[in-house]
């Protein structure tokens, strides 16, 4: 009995793990109907699943993540033209991101706040790849939300706490020094990405960035705080910058070629929900702002 405890708990985590991983899948292909959708205003409910090509509704044994992908061989099986590999893709990255968050935050209302963050960088990442356009519905409600978690959940980097008690010595309570840290991350980061977007059109006499962007980063400054917000900023841009750069001189795109800024954001923003804490110990320690 002592020797069958250890393995019989190991069976149940994987089977969880697996629960969890095959229910990401599930929601990722609802993410597709979004990304699809959003930039369109169409409904996400009317009408069901169906070809993008020859309108054909797709059938529900057809309609499995992933799985059903590969036993089509990516066609459509009734016009037989080629499913976009984007679909598993967005499908696999759910079910890989709902996994890492239920692995590094449990069951707890922490997980379920990073698992929604997780849900809308996609949609946001994929939008604007294609349609250049970060959804006004997923940028507002992701604020919404942000704030709304803020006071239930810990503070990244506690620079509320550090704002409030340390700082204006007010003697806060901690649900309140977490609303400030989400506020001010809202205000901050989408103030940032505005002053740099007026300031691009002032001296260049043209937009060099959308109000999308500006919202998108409100949006993650609520969920992320102040320093965090700051660093996906920082992030995101070095990736533009070089997917910048190789558009111009390898795929020899023009200097005026729109890039997809706020599909590195997004990225930069998904990498920082489980790395941001030790790569923002290391950044504030070299620059000497650690508190």
């Amino acid at each position: 009995m002592v020797l069958e405890a250890p393995e019989q708990l190991w069976q149940s985590r994987a089977v969880i793990l697996a629960l969890v991983f095959v229910f990401g899948l599930v929601f990722g292909s609802f993410l597709n109907v979004c990304i699809r959708r959003l930039p369109r205003h169409q409904s996400l409910v009317n009408p069901g699943s169906h070809c993008p090509r020859c309108l054909t509704p797709i059938h529900p044994w057809d309609n499995i993540p992933v799985l059903s992908y590969v036993l089509l061989r990516g066609r459509c099986r009734a016009c037989h033209q080629p499913i976009s590999p984007e679909y598993p893709l967005v499908e696999l990255a759910a079910g890989l991101l709902f996994l890492g968050c239920y692995w590094q935050f449990g069951v707890t209302l922490s997980g379920a706040k990073w698992t929604l963050f997780c849900s809308m960088m996609l949609v946001l990442i994929f939008t604007d790849l294609h349609e250049r356009l970060l959804p006004d519905r997923v940028t507002y409600f992701g604020l919404v939300a942000g704030l709304a978690f803020s006071p239930f959940t810990p503070e990244a980097d506690r620079f509320g706490h550090w704002v409030l008690n340390v700082w204006f010595s007010v003697g806060a309570a901690t649900w309140l020094t977490r609303l400030t840290n989400a506020v001010m991350g809202a205000a901050v980061a989408g103030g940032l990405l505005w002053l740099f977007a007026e300031g691009y059109f002032r001296l260049r006499g043209r937009e060099g960035m959308g109000l999308g962007d500006v919202k998108m980063m409100a949006m993650a400054g609520a969920f992320l705080g102040v320093r965090q917000a700051i660093l996906m900023l920082l992030v995101g841009s070095i990736l533009g910058s070089v997917a910048g750069g190789i558009a111009i001189l390898v795929l020899r795109k023009g200097r005026d070629y729109e890039l997809p800024f706020g599909t590195f954001l997004g990225i930069a923003g998904l990498f920082l929900i489980f790395a941001g804490g030790p790569l923002l110990h290391w950044y504030l320690s070299v620059s000497g702002l650690a508190r």
